[in-house]
């Protein structure tokens, strides 16, 4: 399993975390154990080409530290967020785009063996799949702002990415200009989610 594949789980994991509203909450162990089953993973093999291949332990390793962190330190990653997020509540943004962010940005803070670079390209590229162009500029434009501000992302070779559509590797500060740009002016009061 490719770590492209291991942080595609850690956040739609995540997703489900955040998304859970039971009483008691649904535990990150509980829940990793449980997908990480045997018998469980082998029913998502047959649903979803994403577990084609079972992670080995350093990815499970990897997906449990993601999942974990993610959830012990959502406060915090939610303030980062809010911080970045000019003009929305986070009630507003979406659910899969909050586990993407949250993702990168504990990636960037506590995974020592991502590049912060690389955590911000993979988000970016995750919100390809899953969200809509409005929103993947959205989250761009916040992470990008997290990098800079926040002393991560040092030019291009730590903050790129191909999202320009013609094969241009772009700065996250241009990205994040962009998407500032494209977003609408928002009334928080009378505000409508992105769609996605």
């Amino acid at each position: 399993m490719k770590r492209r594949t291991a942080r595609t789980i850690a956040v739609r994991l995540s997703f489900a975390l955040s998304e859970n509203h039971g009483d008691p909450p649904l535990d990150p162990i509980e829940l990793i154990n449980q997908t990480f089953d045997e018998e469980y993973y082998l029913t998502l093999q047959e649903e979803d080409e994403l577990y084609a291949e079972a992670p080995d332990e350093k990815q499970l390793d990897y997906i449990t530290r993601v999942v974990t962190g993610v959830q012990e330190r959502t406060a915090e990653l939610d303030e980062y967020i809010q911080k970045y997020s000019v003009g929305w509540k986070i009630g507003r943004i979406p659910g899969t785009a909050m586990a993407i962010m949250r993702v990168a940005i504990f990636e960037v803070l506590y995974v020592s063996d991502v590049p912060e670079g690389s955590a911000i390209n993979e988000a970016v590229e995750l919100a390809k799949q899953y969200e809509t162009d409005e929103t993947r500029a959205f989250i761009n434009g916040i992470l990008g702002s997290f990098s800079r501000s926040e002393g991560y992302g040092e030019g291009c070779d730590e903050g790129c990415d191909d999202v320009d559509g013609e094969g241009t590797a772009v700065e996250i500060g241009e990205l994040e200009d962009k998407a500032q740009a494209e977003m609408p002016t928002v009334d928080t009061e009378e505000a409508k989610p992105v769609k996605g």
